[in-house]
């Protein structure tokens, strides 16, 4: 973001009632000016949201946005064209639903099981009489499975025709299944991996939650896992993000899920804010050195202890002093490279809503909008809101 004068953004927290806070003004220990505040309230609360917004003067809004909110954010975002928002609306796409996730990760060529989405309940039930088992059939909304919850294995059409009929899920998402050793939580910073560690499951079951009965361990994370999940985070332009990989029996990586929206010790949490901070002061204040493969270290720890540090500072190997022995417990410290990166600024919208909220624009006449219409709806909302120049439909 361009400064004025010098002049440091004004920052502003996001916050929606009823929703886990993901950051803190502690996060941002450091920042000179004062950070603001804004919460928005549900039903009926856009236009006075706004309002605070513009009367505050926020330049930064920073804060991950729920599936249920995503679409009316949408919507602020435009009515905000001065604003900021960190991570932007495009970096958030992914967090809305797992159908979101796929059209992302087939854009950018990502690895991910073989996925078909139904929004005609008949065309999902033709697949499903002729489809070859075991499948995957998840519900898509959110970016979290809630431990495994809404994730179901079905191991025959019966099954699966049950499934549908009792869940009810719209639209209908349904994946191979991939018999997997494990998957792999990467996180990620400024397109670094910051944090990784595998999830096992149980002996003789296919879920990894622990939750579910998973274990998980911080040794030896391959290489290839933290290429994919650089890969995918850099194609979403994200300041933060994280990526949950299968892992299957014979190697192979595959994306179950990414996000913005992830849960996180309140360390890496500080980490984030530190890396926002060196952004948006355009390099003034002190980007966080992090070195690859720090969780291995972290990771010994108990979790009860990792859910309580902060503050955690990692010195250079030219800053360590002469009794410390930062450089030599990070042995492996960047060999493998993934510098902290400044996420650029984008200015045309990606996946606008028109195109890309499937789940709405699909007309209860059993067809899908076409591009033809979504162009002109397109047109015509670009016009009434003077904001033409700025979208980019795909």
């Amino acid at each position: 973001m361009p400064h004025k004068n010098n002049r440091l953004p004004k920052i502003g927290l996001l916050y929606l009632d009823h929703v886990l806070r993901f950051f803190d003004k502690s996060n941002f220990r450091g920042w000179p000016d004062k950070i603001e505040t804004v919460v928005y309230h549900w039903g009926n609360d856009k236009e006075r949201f706004i309002q605070e917004v513009k009367r505050k003067n926020i330049e930064v809004l920073i804060g991950n946005i729920p599936a249920t909110a995503y679409e009316t954010f949408r919507e602020i975002a435009r009515e905000l064209p001065e604003v900021q928002f960190v991570p932007s609306m495009d970096a958030q796409f992914a967090n809305k639903s797992k159908e979101n996730v796929t059209h992302f990760c087939e854009k950018y060529h990502l690895p991910i099981p073989k996925t078909r989405i139904f929004y005609d309940q008949d065309e999902g039930r033709a697949f499903l009489r002729n489809s070859d088992y075991p499948k995957i059939i998840k519900r898509s909304y959110g970016p979290s499975n809630y431990g495994g919850f809404y994730v179901h294995k079905v191991d025959s059409k019966i099954e699966a025709l049950e499934l549908m009929a009792e869940k009810k899920y719209y639209p209908l998402y349904i994946q191979d299944f991939v018999p997997m050793k494990a998957d792999i939580r990467v996180m990620l910073i400024g397109h670094k991996p910051v944090c990784a560690f595998w999830r096992r499951p149980p002996e003789g079951e296919w879920l990894t939650n622990t939750s579910q009965g998973g274990s998980m361990d911080y040794m030896d994370v391959p290489k290839e896992a933290l290429e994919v999940a650089v890969r995918a985070s850099k194609a979403a332009n994200a300041e933060y993000w994280a990526c949950d990989i299968a892992v299957s029996h014979d190697d192979q990586y595959s994306i179950l899920e990414c996000a913005t929206a992830f849960a996180a010790f309140p360390y890496i949490r500080d980490w984030i804010g530190q890396y926002l901070m060196w952004k948006l002061s355009a390099g003034r204040m002190r980007c966080p050195h992090l070195p690859l493969y720090n969780w291995e270290e972290l990771g010994k720890m108990s979790s009860s202890v990792l859910r309580t540090m902060r503050y955690i500072h990692f010195g250079r190997s030219a800053e360590a002093q002469p009794m410390t022995d930062t450089a030599e417990t990070f042995t492996r410290m960047d060999k493998e490279g993934y510098p902290i990166i400044d996420t650029h600024d984008r200015y045309e919208e990606e996946w606008p809503s028109e195109v890309w909220n499937r789940q709405d624009n699909y007309r209860q006449d059993g067809r899908a909008v076409s591009s033809e219409e979504v162009g002109s709806i397109d047109r015509l909302q670009a016009l009434d809101t003077g904001i033409e120049d700025t979208l980019s439909l795909h």
